[in-house]
């Protein structure tokens, strides 16, 4: 069972190999200190960082991100090593926040190598300071424990190290600053080539080829990176991959799968020489159409981010040198006679300018591959990947089998506003969906709180729609908690089509029946499995799918129902129960940290178009638009009257 810590509080660890989770939403440094019996770290050797990611028994992540991985294996820690210090900072100089006191809370988890938590602490408290110690893992008796730190420095990094006794801490602080703001830690290198990968490979002047598929998603985001978010892109290791003959851009994807699946037809006709391949929807490789569309989705998606990496790279790299060349420039005497500094500053920013637009040119070509792919991919995506104003929802019919994935929106970039990749999760969901009907970043500043209010349930009404869709007749229910009834409206679609388990539940006394069934449910399936007698359920259990639709979260919950909602949370998931919370964060925040375990188990999404999903994988920040209705078109409201009818009628 996890062990949920406050400051000061320790934990015994079970095991030396660990993962240490870090989310915090923006941007953040990750970083580790090594540190003797007197709490001393005797020098930079003993410092993992971006800019020197590995130590003996570590391995810290190589980017600023909102979401962090740190590799432990305490076994392997030098004899000299008491503690290892968890360190989180601010990034100096890229735009971002300056202090913790503007972020939501951090939070830190100790897992095992299997993913299961061992202990969990969230920082809080934190104001002005821009660097914190989060966790110190220490031995004690031959042991290793976890401790819950939460120490803030308001002179960030170099503060920090000096107080663990670091001679060198400016210098160290500097180096690491550096390295993050010139792009050194964000920089992405391509993927080694596999013996599985010779295939997916979209250059200019060749055909494309058959490669692996996409698989599952990491843990840590919004992309898990196959599912990016929740969404973040696959990890992949560093190497140096030399580009194709046929062009400067290797699009080769690792290899996700065990066993190498059919290669797509070979239906693309080979290029023109010197001319880039036609584009052909399902290229990638898969055991069926669903399945390598799935992986071509993922597939482009992680092109675009790939080169979208490369070009801010190389900027950052043109802006650091025309500063370093600037620099000497004021540096020496000699430019102050004549106009030799004039000429100088001048050769400085030409310079700058060629080499931008020399990387702008080539993500031009890139995002120009990826444009032409996606007109050919998005016409030929099957219903459960398709948008509304997709023509295969006027044919819709009742499938027979649930799809490997649901489309939940779109993704795009501001380099390319206008090329939209799916965002696609696999089915069953792994976790519940939070719609944040509070402001953010996307929200119109003229729009008022009633006005998201109505578009977050419009668009909670849209994914309960296409979750009813996709599930073959029966074998998904869905249950509405309105408390103060501020919905009707919105609900209305799903009312009127009567594809609810029941009348939106009001009141406390409804939002205590509706969770005590749900919870009664996930008891039963639980025990069940456990005791491996599944067959031994009552007969009167509904055994499809649950996704429970709570509207405006606080209200109408006391206490006892906040627990039932994150205990739904955290188990339902496991056993076919999910939640879909439409709530604003401010709305609950007399709750304080005592609710923001519910808020990271749950998928953030967004009825407005905003820029708050980051992936683990490079760091960029996605912008995420809601899957809604084309304005007039009634094609929500038939697809949930064939629903119903399916559902009467068994499926035929």
């Amino acid at each position: 069972m996890t062990a949920e810590l406050v400051r000061g509080q320790n934990h015994p660890l079970p095991e030396t190999r660990l993962e240490i989770r870090v989310s915090v939403g923006k941007p953040i440094v990750a970083g580790v200190t090594l540190s003797d019996d007197q709490g001393k770290v005797r020098g930079t050797e003993w410092v993992a960082h971006p800019g020197s990611p590995t130590l003996p028994g570590l391995e810290v992540p190589k980017q600023a991100a909102a979401d962090h991985r740190l590799a432990v294996d305490l076994g392997a820690v030098p004899e000299a090593v008491h503690r290892v210090n968890v360190l989180l900072a601010l990034p100096v100089g890229v735009g971002g926040p300056v202090s913790f006191g503007s972020l939501a809370a951090p939070f830190v988890a100790v897992t095992g190598l299997d993913g299961s938590e061992v202990a969990s602490y969230t920082i809080t408290d934190l104001d002005a300071e821009s660097a914190v110690v989060a966790l110190e893992l220490y031995r004690r008796q031959d042991a290793w424990k976890v401790r819950a730190v939460g120490q803030g420095y308001a002179g960030g990094l170099a503060d920090m190290l000096s107080d663990q006794g670091l001679p060198q801490a400016r210098e160290l602080a500097g180096t690491i600053n550096e390295a993050v703001a010139q792009g050194l830690a964000r920089s992405v290198a391509a993927p080694p080539p596999r013996p599985s990968d010779e295939a997916r490979v979209r250059t200019t002047g060749q055909t494309a080829a058959p490669g692996p598929g996409a698989q599952g998603p990491d843990s840590t985001a919004a992309a898990q990176p196959a599912q990016p978010p929740q969404p973040t892109p696959a990890t992949h290791q560093p190497g140096d991959a030399s580009p194709p003959s046929g062009g400067p851009v290797n699009y080769t994807h690792p290899g996700r799968q065990t066993t190498a699946p059919p290669p797509p037809p070979p239906t693309a006709a080979p290029a023109e020489p010197g001319r880039p391949a036609q584009p052909v929807a399902g290229d990638a490789t898969g055991w069926s159409l669903e399945e390598r569309l799935y992986n071509q989705v993922w597939g482009m998606f992680e092109d675009l981010a790939r080169t979208t990496a490369a070009y801010r790279s190389a900027v950052d790299f043109a802006e650091s040198r025309m500063d370093q060349e600037l620099d000497k420039v004021l540096s020496d005497p000699r430019s102050r006679i004549g106009n030799t500094g004039d000429v100088a500053r001048e050769a400085a920013r030409t310079k700058h300018g060629l080499l931008v637009d020399r990387a702008r040119a080539a993500l031009d070509r890139d995002l120009g591959q990826l444009a032409a792919e996606s007109e050919v991919v998005e016409p030929a995506l099957p219903m459960a990947y398709a948008g509304w104003d997709s023509p295969v929802w006027h044919a819709y019919r009742t499938p027979m089998e649930i799809p490997m994935a649901l489309r939940l929106g779109d993704l795009h970039l501001p380099e390319r506003p206008d090329l939209r990749i799916p965002m696609l999760v696999r089915l069953p969901l792994e976790r519940g969906l939070w719609i944040d009907s509070g402001r953010s970043s996307g929200t119109d500043s003229l729009a008022d709180t009633d006005q998201l209010r109505r578009l977050a349930m419009d668009s909670a009404v849209a994914h309960a729609a296409r979750l009813l869709a996709v599930y073959p007749a029966g074998e998904f229910t869905v249950h509405v908690i309105d408390a103060a009834g501020s919905a009707v409206g919105a609900l209305s679609p799903l009312v009127t089509a009567g594809v609810l388990d029941g009348p939106p539940a009001a009141g406390a006394a409804g939002v205590s029946a509706v969770l005590a069934k749900l919870t009664q449910r996930v008891d039963l399936v639980q025990m069940a499995i456990r005791a491996g007698a599944a067959d031994a359920l009552p007969p009167d259990l509904d055994t499809a799918e649950q996704l429970l639709i709570v509207n405006d979260f606080p209200h109408g919950f006391d206490d006892r129902a906040v627990t039932q909602l994150r205990y739904l949370a955290d188990e339902g998931p496991a056993v076919g129960v999910h939640l879909m919370l439409v709530a604003d964060r401010e709305d609950a925040a007399e709750y304080g940290p005592l609710l923001d375990p519910l808020w990271r188990a749950l998928l953030r999404l967004t009825p407005v178009a905003d820029d708050h999903l980051a992936d683990p994988w490079v760091g960029h920040a996605w912008t995420y638009e809601p899957p809604m209705t084309p304005p007039g078109s009634r094609v929500l409201q038939q697809v949930l009257n064939q629903v119903a009818q399916a559902r009467r009628t068994g499926g035929r």
